[in-house]
């Protein structure tokens, strides 16, 4: 079903021929190492390049040019893949087989996203100033937005503290500060390196032959002056120094963040389990933080648990009084403690199980989805397709999962207080 092809050096095309759909998804995203000092440029540059290029110079023209294209959309990426950080252009279109007689809306699709990513407009041989200054406006108001968010900000927060020395720790868009320092002509000059140095990965679903997108890409990016470099090793993860931190700020509810670690990552051979384990213990309404921790004790207005695969990293967040920290922390760990005691029930696993086998089917019902699985898949060299995958989760036993959890460890916390009475 899916189809990899080099289609030059360090460009690689997936292909997903699909006659399922009405529309199809062509997405181009180029790879680099997370990293701070270039973060939040990588960001801002696909919001550049979406505001015109020598073909279409403003958003009128490109939304004309989309028109033309039985309204064809074209959007930003910017995706955190383990160590690695994404930048890109991708766009969705009316599938061939369902235009007029004669017409065709691939072919010139893919031509135009080519033209959107390498051939921007320019003033005085840098990135028109107007454009960038507006973009980094946009991109400020998004950095605060996520800070408003404060169970959000207290996650990252905690995976900053817990991932000190490790690009897993940095913001996937960089920070306001940097934003404010990028000038028009650095910005051109980081992007022409993009263009040059980093691998590239197209992603396509559609029902159009492989052979047939690969001749229409490399056809677009042949203009191009290539000199790619690989990328560096996936990091092993460290844990920085475990801490408790807190920080108070004027919210009517306090956000905690919980912090744990496990060997278990994405290509270790119980990372099922350990996916499993993540729902049976905090990913859901039937898991044991909600039942226990918010239900039946009432210690907070919400709760959850996350699972980072490519670190192994799981993190718990909570709503909570400030006043029942103490006693929210020991029941989240009771309930991890019950876990790793045994106490997981063929129900509770049935659940969890359903649970994940039902996002692994959602990522069938449309090409957007299946881009961003298998793309993301690709970048992070995760080689297993949903049907395999399945097929592990439906295998794991309560047993397994119970071995899973006790490779699970409390790290760091961090508690994001409010104003509501101690």
């Amino acid at each position: 079903m899916l189809d990899t092809l080099a289609l030059s050096p360090g460009v690689i095309l997936h292909c997903i021929q699909s006659h399922r759909f009405k529309q199809g998804v062509l997405s181009v995203q180029f790879v680099r190492p997370m990293d701070a000092a270039e973060a939040s440029t990588n960001a801002l540059i696909p919001e550049i390049l979406l505001r015109g290029c020598r073909q279409a110079p403003d958003l009128r023209q490109i939304t004309l040019r989309l028109d033309d294209l039985y309204g064809a959309a074209v959007g930003t990426q910017v995706r955190r893949v383990g160590d690695y950080q994404t930048l890109g252009l991708s766009c969705s279109f009316l599938d061939d087989r369902f235009a007029l007689p004669g017409d065709r809306v691939l072919e010139p699709m893919a031509e135009f996203l080519c033209q959107l990513l390498t051939q921007p407009v320019l003033e005085n041989g840098a990135f028109c100033r107007e454009y960038v200054r507006g973009e980094k406006r946009n991109l400020i108001s998004t950095l605060d937005a996520q800070r408003n968010d404060k169970q959000a900000y207290a996650t990252a927060r905690l995976l900053k503290n817990m991932c000190r020395g490790d690009s897993f720790g940095l913001p996937r868009l960089g920070t306001v500060s940097q934003v404010r320092r990028i000038t028009p002509e650095g910005a051109y000059d980081h992007y022409q390196t993009v263009l040059r140095e980093s691998p590239v990965q197209i992603m396509y679903v559609g029902s159009a032959p492989t052979d047939v997108v690969a001749e229409l890409m490399t056809q677009g990016l042949s203009g191009l002056e290539r000199a790619p470099r690989c990328l560096p090793a996936r990091e092993e993860f460290h844990p920085a120094k475990p801490s408790r931190r807190s920080q108070r700020q004027a919210i009517a509810q306090g956000k905690l963040a919980m912090g744990f670690v496990t060997p278990i990552t994405y290509d270790d051979p119980r990372f099922a389990a350990m996916q499993l384990c993540n729902n049976i213990f905090g990913a859901g309404m039937t898991s044991k933080l909600f039942l226990n921790v918010r239900e039946a004790k009432s210690l907070c207005y919400a709760i959850g648990s996350g699972y980072y695969g490519s670190k192994g990293i799981l993190t718990v967040h909570a709503g909570i009084d400030t006043c029942r920290y103490e006693e929210t922390v020991a029941a989240v760990t009771e309930q991890l403690a019950a876990c790793q005691a045994g106490q997981i029930t063929e129900p509770e696993l049935h659940a969890a199980r359903e649970a994940v086998l039902s996002g692994l089917r959602a990522i069938y019902d449309s090409p957007g989805a299946m881009e961003a699985y298998f793309s993301t898949a690709a970048i992070g060299g995760l080689g297993r397709t949903p049907e395999e995958y399945a097929r592990q989760i439906r295998d794991v036993r309560v047993e397994d999962v119970v071995q899973a959890a006790r490779t699970v460890g409390f790290h760091s916390s961090f508690f994001l207080k409010g104003t509501d009475h101690e």
